[in-house]
């Protein structure tokens, strides 16, 4: 089994701060997290990406938001669409498994497979 470790701080942090802009955008938990809202946080995601829905997926990040994968560099939702489009039409059975790897008051570090 291969295992992907990755940092996900910066875009946590692009997330937090569009999610504070107004009510609306909200998506709860927010900072400051504990133990027990980031572990929350990181399966509302996980949950989100294993129903496969593109356009749902790339809502949870900023407008903006920058995102490597390899040797793949993509910016801004549109690319972000269009990589889990190809990836998810390619990986049938991709099944995404995220665990708590650090946390503190205002980001989250996930490690996934």
């Amino acid at each position: 089994l291969l295992r992907k470790w990755k940092m996900i701080s910066p875009l946590v942090k692009n997330i937090t701060q569009r999610a504070m802009t107004t009510t609306a955008q909200q998506r709860i938990p927010l900072p400051p997290f504990t133990r027990a809202t980031a572990m929350q946080k990181i399966r509302l995601a996980e949950n989100a990406w294993n129903l496969k829905d593109p356009d749902k997926v790339k809502m949870a990040y900023s407008p903006d938001t920058v995102w490597r994968n390899r040797s793949v560099f993509l910016q801004g939702r549109d690319e972000v669409r269009q990589f889990l489009e190809g990836k998810w039409d390619r990986e049938k059975d991709y099944r995404l498994i995220k665990e708590l790897w650090a946390f503190t008051d205002d980001r989250i570090a996930v490690r996934f497979w």
